[in-house]
């Protein structure tokens, strides 16, 4: 009996590897690492084929601002988020009747552990999270509608962790896994 063959794991996007350079050369004036690790893991960056392998060289580094939060509110209207863009540690969602789109399957991740806070109204949400991502939903509270997650039975070793909190009030959230 042969064993399917597993998907080949993402590609990291020129933008990931140029933040990722851009990370070390902070911390590196910064003083957390020194001279000689910063050209190690300057190499381990350049080499890195998968996002798993850029996140394992940047997270011994400090945070660069633990205590930041990002936020984005509408009153009514549409909120999304796609392509090439950065994701903040905490990212704050509002709406009180609009919808909202988050991709993530572009997205520059920097962090290990990201955490999406949800505050909504009616209206629909999605979120796309990369195809090696890790979500938990178990702080989400929705009144209403159940969200919608199915779990990927594959994931791979290295992904960021998105965590979804917050309350739902009449919309329905829609979480997938990007195919590529």
């Amino acid at each position: 009996m042969t064993s399917l063959p597993e998907d080949p794991p993402p590609l990291l996007a020129e933008d990931e590897r140029d933040t990722a350079v851009q990370r070390l050369q902070e911390a590196y004036a910064e003083g957390h690492v020194s001279h000689q690790e910063l050209d190690e893991r300057l190499h381990r960056v350049l080499t890195a084929k998968t996002q798993g392998e850029l996140v394992s060289v940047l997270v011994a580094l400090p945070e660069r601002n633990p205590g930041t939060t990002s936020t984005i509110a509408v009153a009514a209207g549409r909120i999304r988020r796609r392509g090439a863009w950065r994701v903040p540690r905490i990212l704050k969602v509002e709406s009180a009747f609009g919808r909202v789109h988050l991709d993530l399957s572009r997205a520059v991740i920097e962090y290990p552990v990201v955490d999406i806070e949800l505050q909504l109204g009616t209206g629909r949400a999605k979120i796309t999270v990369p195809r090696d991502a890790i979500v938990d939903v178990e702080d989400l509270r929705t009144g209403w509608k159940d969200s919608r997650y199915k779990p990927r039975p594959r994931s791979r070793p290295g992904g960021p962790t998105i965590r979804i909190s917050g309350t739902m009030g009449f919309g329905r959230l829609k979480i997938r896994h990007a195919r590529r």
